[in-house]
């Protein structure tokens, strides 16, 4: 099964691992991820991420003084057509802290989930099952496309 036919509708979170996976074209992932970001560009699909994302890609860029790498994360993750970078507002951070009381996930994945349910995303897109542990979210996991 290929990526775009695992998305159900057209609004798709994307957790911060798959702009690194994408940017850095990771192997096992990089033609699911040309597709879908083809998908992207053609307007088949509108994904939203938050602005977290940013803050979590630029790390290693920055430990390693890439000013490219840096560079590129900036122009990527931003506002355009088809992409809404999500700001970490006082809603988003109320439903992360509902969703941490509730099931045991960290601060930051709590912040990407809340953005997805608040954006009424139909499809999370990781690679990180910690996720499956949030209700009323649909997850898909990298790893499980590119195995099948």
């Amino acid at each position: 099964m290929g990526i775009l036919d695992a998305i159900q509708g057209t609004n798709v979170y994307l957790d911060t691992n798959i702009w690194i996976y994408a940017l850095e074209g990771h192997p096992a992932f990089v033609q699911d991820l040309t597709q879908l970001f083809q998908s992207i560009d053609q307007g088949n699909l509108s994904v939203v991420t938050s602005e977290l994302s940013l803050a979590e890609v630029l790390v290693k860029p920055f430990q390693n003084q890439d000013l490219a790498q840096q560079t590129t994360y900036k122009q990527l993750i931003i506002n355009s057509q088809n992409l809404t970078v999500i700001p970490v507002s006082r809603q988003v951070l109320i439903e992360a802290a509902q969703l941490r009381a509730s099931i045991n996930i960290k601060l930051p994945d709590a912040i990407h989930a809340a953005t997805a349910l608040l954006t009424q995303c139909s499809t999370l897109l990781t690679n990180d099952q910690r996720f499956r542990s949030v209700p009323e979210l649909s997850v898909i996991l990298l790893s499980e496309l590119n195995s099948s």
